[in-house]
C-alpha cells in the first residue's frame, strides 16, 4: 500500500493542475445536482420492533383519514392576569380573535379554539389553543413562523400572558456562527503549529472542499435514497474534524521529509506513502464506527451514520490526491519562515538542507515522552485513576428524551411547558396514547370500555378520555394523562405497568392493547439504545481491533487502543452525568434543568469518539511503529513518535475541542450536551489516553508490544503502513522509476 500511495502522491504533485480541475469538476457536478434535485423527504423516526412503533403503524392503517402526523404543531398557552379568569369576555374575545387569525394562515391545517375543545384549566386561569400545520417544523416558512409569533404578541398586547409550545418553533440545527468560530480557532492553531499562512490554509481548504462535496452529493441523492434534510448534521461535524486532521498529518510529514533533504516531489510522494497509509486506516476505522450505528435499529441514526461515513471517505480521498496537488503549487510556501531561511536551494526541485534533530532544542512533546519512559508506572497509574474518577458518575446514568422542560427559561417553549404543568398537572405535557385493536373481539365497544375502566383504576393515572373509534369500529384510541412528568421514573414505570396489563385484557376481551405517544416513544427509544450499546461496541471495537492488528502487526497495541477508548468514553459519560443529571457546574455552563440524559447520546458519543480516538492512535503509534521497524529501540521509538507526531495530535485535539466546545454555549439542551460530551471525550482520549497511558504501557511492554504469533504473521497481509518495503525499494530503485519520470505516462 505504501508503494502505491507513494506513486499516487508523486503523480498528484506532478499533475497538480489536472487533479485540481478534477476535484473542482466533482464539486461543481455535486452542487449542480443538489440545486436541481427534488426536495428531500421529511424527517421520520421509526423504531422497528417496539410497541410504540407497532401502535403508530396500526393507527396509520386503521385511521387513514385522520390526517398526517408529520406536520408541526404549535400550542398557544394563554394565562389570564392575576385575579381574572381566562373565560372573561375580553380575554375570551382576544383568544378567539388570535385563533381565527391563525386559522387563515398559510401551511395551517387546523386551529382549535380552546373554548370549543374544552382546553381550559379547572381554575379558569389558563387555556391553550392547538395549531396544526401541514408541514414539518423544518419546512415551515419564515412567513408562517412570523405569523405565529405576531399573533401571540397581539394577544399579549391585550394583557394576557402568551407562550408558544409545541415543535413549530423548535430547531435542532447548529448555528453557522458556531461552525465559523470552530474554523477560526482551527486557523489560529494551524498557524501556530506550522508558522506559515499557506500551510495553515491548506487543511482548511481541503476540509471545506470535502464537506462541500460530501454534503452536496448527499443532498443531490437525498430523494433517491431516502435521506432527509437533517441527515447531514453529523456529516458536517465530522467532515470538518477529519478533513483537518488528515490534511494536518500528511502536510506535517511532507515538511519533515523536506527538512531531511528531499526535493518537493519526492517529499510529497513519501508523505502520502507513509502518513497517507495511516490516513487510510484511520478513515476506515471511522467509517466502520459510523456504518455500525445501524446496529441501533433506528432509521434516522442509520442514515446519519451512512451520510457521515461517505463524507469521511471523501475527506480521505481529498487528503491523498488534492492535498499533494495543492502542495505542488506552494512547495516552499508551506514551510515555516525559519525553515525557508535554512533552505540552501530554492524550489527548483533540488534537495534542501538536511536538518538533524540532535541539534534542535527538544520540544515539549519530546520531553514529555522521555519523562513517561523514565516513570511509566506512576504515569500509567495517574492516567487510569484520573479517568476512573471522572467515570464514576456514569454508574448513575439514566436515559430519557428531555423535551421542553430541559430548555432555558428564556425560551417561550419552556415557559409554555411550565404554564401547562402548573395549570393542568405535570403529566399533561406527556400524555399516553393507548390503542385498542378490537378486530378479534366479539364486542369491540365493550372491550374498549373495559380498557378505559382498567386504566382509570391504575395508580398514577389522572384521567382517561372516552374511546374514539375508527370508521370500521374495530379500533379505538384513548388518551391517558399521567400524574407525573414525562421524563420521570414514575411515568416510565406507569408505561410498563399498563403494558403488563395487556395480556389480561387480551384474555378477557380478545382485544390487543398497545401504548404509544411521545412519552412512550421516548421510553422505547431509551430501551432500544440501551440494548444496542453492547452489540454496537462489540461490532465496532472487534472490527477495529482486526484492522489495527493489520496496521500495527501486533495484538497488544490494538488491545490497549480499544481499552483506552473505553476509558475515555466512560469518563466523558461521567462528565455528562455530573453536569446534566447531577447538576454539578450547571450554573456555570448555563444548564437550568437537570434530568435524564438523552437516549441518543450514548451510542452517538461512542461512534464519534471512537472514530476520533482511532485517528489519534493511528497518527501517533504508526510513527512509533515506523521508528521501531527501522531499527530503533522501543523507548527511543516512543520518543521519535512524539517528536514527529505529538505536536500534530495536540493541534488536532485542540481544534476539535474548540469546535465541539462552541456548542456548549447554545441554548438547545441536546446540542449543549453533545458539545460538552465530545469536547471532554477528545480531551480525555488525546491527552490522558493516547499521550499518557498508551506510551506508558508501550514503555513497560518494550519489544513485547509489537509481538505477533508466527502463524498470524503468515496469515495477515503486510500492508506496510510504516513504509519499510517502500524504503527498501527506494534504496534499490531510482525514485523516477517508481514514481514515473516526468516524461513517462503515469502507471497509477
Amino acid at each position: 500500500m505504501a508503494t502505491f500511495l507513494y506513486r499516487l502522491g508523486r503523480v498528484s504533485f506532478r499533475k497538480r493542475h489536472w487533479f485540481l480541475l478534477l476535484w473542482a469538476a466533482i464539486l461543481a457536478v455535486a452542487i449542480f445536482g443538489a440545486a436541481k434535485a427534488p426536495a428531500a423527504p421529511k424527517d421520520s423516526m421509526s423504531i422497528p420492533g417496539t410497541e410504540s412503533q407497532k401502535a403508530f403503524d396500526l393507527l396509520d392503517e386503521r385511521f387513514p383519514d385522520s390526517g398526517s402526523s408529520d406536520g408541526a404543531t404549535a400550542r398557544l398557552v394563554f394565562v389570564a392576569p392575576d385575579g381574572q379568569k381566562i373565560t372573561a369576555a375580553d380575554n375570551k374575545a382576544a383568544i378567539e380573535h388570535t385563533v381565527s387569525e391563525l386559522a387563515d394562515g398559510s401551511q395551517v391545517q387546523s386551529a382549535l379554539d380552546p373554548f370549543t375543545t374544552h382546553a381550559v384549566s379547572k381554575d379558569g386561569s389558563t387555556a391553550y389553543a392547538t395549531i396544526n400545520y401541514t408541514e414539518a417544523n423544518s419546512e415551515l416558512t419564515d412567513a408562517t413562523t412570523s405569523a405565529l409569533k405576531d399573533a401571540a404578541q397581539d394577544a399579549r398586547d391585550t394583557g394576557l400572558t402568551v407562550e408558544i409550545g409545541g415543535d413549530a418553533l423548535s430547531s435542532m440545527e447548529m448555528s453557522a456562527a458556531t461552525e465559523l468560530i470552530g474554523i477560526a480557532v482551527a486557523a489560529v492553531v494551524l498557524l501556530i503549529v506550522f508558522g506559515s499562512v499557506v500551510a495553515a490554509g491548506l487543511p482548511l481548504i481541503t476540509a471545506l472542499l470535502g464537506i462541500g462535496t460530501g454534503v452536496a452529493t448527499i443532498t443531490a441523492l437525498a430523494s433517491t435514497i431516502g435521506f432527509s434534510s437533517t441527515t447531514t448534521t453529523l456529516a458536517l461535524m465530522l467532515g470538518l474534524a477529519v478533513g483537518i486532521d488528515y490534511a494536518l498529518f500528511i502536510l506535517s510529514r511532507y515538511r519533515t521529509e523536506r527538512e531531511e533533504g528531499r526535493d518537493p516531489e519526492e517529499a510529497a510522494g513519501r508523505a502520502v506513502g507513509t502518513a497517507g497509509s495511516a490516513v487510510v486506516f484511520a478513515g476506515l476505522t471511522v467509517i466502520i464506527a459510523l456504518v455500525g450505528l445501524s446496529v441501533a435499529g433506528m432509521s434516522m441514526l442509520t442514515k446519519m451514520g451512512l451520510a457521515a461515513a461517505f463524507t469521511v471517505l471523501i475527506a480521505v480521498l481529498i487528503a491523498l490526491t488534492l492535498l499533494p496537488a495543492l502542495i505542488g503549487f506552494f512547495p516552499k510556501a508551506v514551510m515555516s519562515r525559519s525553515e525557508r531561511k535554512r533552505t540552501k536551494k530554492g524550489t527548483s526541485g533540488e534537495p534542501t538542507a538536511r536538518l538533524t534533530h540532535t541539534a534542535e532544542k527538544p520540544r515539549l512533546s519530546t520531553r514529555w515522552a522521555r519523562l513517561v519512559i523514565r516513570r511509566p508506572v506512576p504515569v500509567l497509574l495517574f492516567g487510569v485513576l484520573a479517568l476512573g474518577t471522572c467515570a464514576v458518575p456514569a454508574l448513575d446514568l439514566e436515559l430519557g428524551s428531555p423535551g421542553d422542560e430541559a430548555k432555558s427559561t428564556s425560551t417561550t417553549e419552556r415557559r409554555a411547558y411550565d404554564a401547562l404543568s402548573d395549570a393542568f398537572g405535570p403529566g399533561f405535557n406527556g400524555p399516553l396514547t393507548v390503542v385498542v385493536d378490537a378486530k378479534g373481539s366479539d364486542d369491540p365497544k365493550a372491550a374498549a370500555t373495559t380498557v378505559a375502566d382498567d386504566l382509570k383504576a391504575t395508580d398514577g393515572v389522572v384521567s382517561v378520555t372516552q374511546p374514539m373509534f375508527n370508521k370500521a369500529g374495530n379500533t379505538a384510541v384513548l388518551t391517558v394523562t399521567p400524574s407525573t412528568a414525562p421524563s420521570s421514573a414514575e411515568t416510565k414505570e406507569l408505561v410498563h405497568t399498563i403494558r403488563d396489563e395487556a395480556d389480561g385484557i387480551k384474555a378477557d376481551t380478545g382485544a390487543d392493547m398497545l401504548v404509544s405517544g411521545n412519552t412512550a416513544v421516548n421510553i422505547d427509544m431509551a430501551d432500544k439504545v440501551t440494548s444496542a450499546i453492547l452489540p454496537y461496541l462489540a461490532l465496532v471495537v472487534g472490527l477495529a481491533f482486526l484492522l489495527l492488528m493489520l496496521v500495527f502487526r501486533s495484538i497488544l497495541v490494538p488491545l490497549k487502543a480499544a481499552l483506552g477508548f473505553l476509558l475515555s468514553v466512560c469518563a466523558s459519560f461521567g462528565v455528562i452525568v455530573a453536569v446534566f443529571q447531577w447538576g454539578w457546574f450547571a450554573d456555570l455552563l448555563g444548564v437550568e434543568t437537570v434530568g435524564p440524559i438523552s437516549s441518543m447520546m450514548p451510542i452517538f458519543l461512542i461512534g464519534v469518539v471512537f472514530g476520533l480516538a482511532m485517528d489519534y492512535e493511528v497518527f501517533l503509534v504508526t510513527r512509533m511503529r515506523e521508528a521501531y521497524v527501522h531499527g530503533e529501540r522501543p523507548g527511543q521509538a516512543i520518543v521519535t513518535g512524539f517528536r514527529h507526531s505529538g505536536k500534530v495530535v495536540v493541534a488536532a485535539a485542540v481544534i476539535m475541542m474548540a469546535v465541539f466546545g462552541g456548542f456548549i454555549g447554545m441554548s438547545e439542551s441536546m446540542i449543549k450536551m453533545m458539545g460538552l460530551g465530545l469536547a471532554s471525550a477528545v480531551f480525555f482520549d488525546a491527552f490522558l489516553v493516547r499521550m499518557t497511558i498508551i506510551p506508558a504501557l508501550l514503555a513497560l511492554l518494550g519489544d513485547k508490544a509489537w509481538w505477533l504469533p508466527r502463524w498470524l504473521q503468515k496469515v495477515l497481509p503486510n500492508v506496510d503502513v510504516e513504509g519499510e518495503k517502500l524504503n527498501r525499494t527506494l534504496e534499490s530503485v531510482p525514485a523516477s522509476r517508481i514514481g514515473e519520470s516526468e516524461h513517462e505516462p503515469s502507471r497509477v
